[in-house]
């Protein structure tokens, strides 16, 4: 079985030959666990109800990776965005700035990030960021070409950055996220009205050839956008420095 608590999991946990004493202390965690998801259910609905009033969660869902819990974690610990005046400060206020150590008139060395702000945001920007990497699009390709140089934890730590820069302009502009894919959106969207208590209705499913000829085309879509990423970071650096910083000589 995949899950202990599910059905299959149950048959076989009521199957198992234990002593009395034992045989209740299963009984007694399996209400537990009843309990508490009866719980996270009813929490999870509330959450859906208020991710279907806020634009702002709807729109960070476009990002592939992001679900529902990345999307109000964010948007509860960093309220309006407006507050900050650059993607640098909202950077800064979850803690995924690097430290900047200078001493005289030496050079600049960054170190590890600040770690300051709200850890509950971090966690989530790197666990969104970690799904994001497993889809084709530039930011796989962005995490791919700096893991190859600096390790998979720096990568995914600045593939959190980014993330953290991408939801700054989303929410600024008042736009979706331009690489996503619609389907995974409308899936994600089609979740949360569920959990809300919208009452399943009958039509096209995802498993239809229909839906996966759509699933497939943008997939490909991805995949281009993603070398095209690729070739215009490789045309970038092959560039002089001088031409790169916009100081011609």
């Amino acid at each position: 079985m995949t899950d202990i608590f599910g059905r299959a999991g149950r048959d076989w946990l009521a199957r198992l030959e234990l002593p009395g004493h034992e045989h209740r202390i299963v009984e007694s965690c399996l209400r537990e666990v009843d309990f508490l998801s009866l719980e996270i259910a009813a929490l999870e609905s509330e959450l859906a109800k208020l991710a279907l009033n806020s634009d702002e969660i709807r729109r960070l869902m476009s990002v592939p990776g992001v679900s529902l819990v990345s999307a109000a974690t964010f948007v509860a610990v960093v309220g309006g965005v407006g507050r900050f005046r650059s993607p640098k400060k909202l950077v800064g206020y979850v803690g995924l700035d690097p430290k900047v150590r200078q001493s005289g008139e030496q050079a600049a060395r960054h170190g590890r990030i600040s770690k300051q702000g709200s850890s509950a945001a971090r966690q989530m920007l790197c666990e969104a960021a970690w799904i994001a990497v497993r889809t084709p699009g530039p930011l796989r390709a962005f995490y791919e070409r700096l893991r190859a140089r600096r390790g998979a934890q720096i990568a995914l730590v600045a593939t959190a950055r980014k993330l953290c820069v991408l939801f700054w302009h989303l929410l600024t502009r008042g736009q979706d996220y331009a690489f996503g894919r619609p389907s995974l959106t409308r899936h994600k969207l089609r979740r949360l009205e569920l959990m809300a208590g919208d009452p399943p209705r009958r039509g096209q499913r995802s498993g239809s050839p229909a839906s996966k000829r759509e699933q497939r085309h943008e997939r490909e879509l991805s995949e281009q956008v993603e070398q095209a990423y690729r070739r215009l970071v490789a045309d970038r650096q092959q560039q002089p420095q001088t031409e790169r910083c916009g100081c011609r000589t």
